[in-house]
């Protein structure tokens, strides 16, 4: 995605900052999310009119009122469709997209996959705490297995969803996983999922301190370790072998798993349009009586 220049003075994080509150319980992994993505956002110069961030349910979905740039605060589950609409109508804008484990691979699941296969050119950001904090403490698709909560008292009979295994295998062309923590190394990867051409997604560890008592930050952080250099992920076979790795030697990897380059949905439109001689400024009236009887 082409990050836009700020129109004269080059802006500061705060910049970004709305004058809306956040809400988020004290100790909540988002509030490092959100400090990433400001910082994230001054490091490419993006253009406060020319971003939107896009949400659809859940603690985390807030979070396009706290920042100073358009934003759309959608239905449960529905944020990419929302996001791919808005990015094919404007392929000028930068569009990014936050949402949690539950929004995104539980009733929004169905989605992640053609948004991922279309390669259209937006950003989501996932805040991972494994848990669903909205609704007050109950399992959630990415939970453990054995994980108590106020859905599973004798503890969770499901194996989770990886969202970093699942994006590769769907063919997300940027996918990377980052610790809320971890606010400056979360800030580069979030800019560098922008910069990408394509769908990047990125997967936050973003533990919840109220409903979520196992993934708490000292839990992750002996666990947490940054992507070896060596690791080439441009090799879709390694790149999964590293995602898989998660559940054999308990480690999370943080860093960018998988990139390549291919045709966005929007190059494909462009080059389709231009073979057929199409206009940004269609006819309407014509359009419609090509349907009259």
């Amino acid at each position: 995605m082409n990050a836009q220049a700020a129109a004269s003075v080059a802006l500061k994080p705060k910049d970004y900052k709305s004058d809306v509150h956040p809400t988020w319980c004290p100790g909540c992994g988002d509030f490092g999310v959100l400090s990433a993505l400001y910082q994230a956002m001054a490091q490419l110069g993006l253009d406060l009119y020319k971003t939107v961030v896009v949400s659809g349910i859940g603690c985390s979905s807030r979070l396009p009122f706290f920042v100073k740039t358009y934003g759309f605060h959608g239905c449960h589950g529905r944020a990419l469709p929302a996001a791919l609409g808005i990015k094919v109508a404007r392929p000028d804008l930068s569009v990014i997209v936050t949402g949690g484990d539950g929004d995104g691979f539980s009733i929004g699941a169905g989605h992640v996959p053609h948004v991922a296969r279309k390669n259209i050119d937006i950003t989501y950001v996932v805040m991972n705490n494994r848990i669903y904090g909205l609704t007050k403490g109950q399992v959630s698709p990415t939970s453990s297995l054995g994980f108590v909560a106020t859905t599973t008292p004798f503890g969770s009979q499901e194996e989770p969803v990886d969202p970093v295994a699942f994006s590769i295998i769907y063919g997300a062309t940027f996918v990377a996983r980052g610790f809320s923590a971890e606010r400056n190394h979360l800030a580069d990867l979030i800019a560098r999922g922008v910069r990408h051409k394509g769908f990047s997604i990125i997967d936050v560890v973003s533990p919840c301190p109220v409903f979520n008592k196992d993934d708490t930050y000292d839990y992750y952080k002996p666990l947490v370790k940054k992507i070896d250099a060596t690791h080439d992920p441009s090799h879709k076979g390694r790149a999964l072998e590293l995602a898989m790795s998660t559940n054999t030697d308990g480690k999370v990897p943080i860093g960018v798993y998988y990139e390549v380059q291919a045709p966005t949905l929007g190059d494909r439109l462009e080059a389709l349009k231009k073979a057929h001689k199409g206009s940004d400024t269609p006819d309407l009236d014509a359009v419609l009586d090509t349907f009259r009887v």
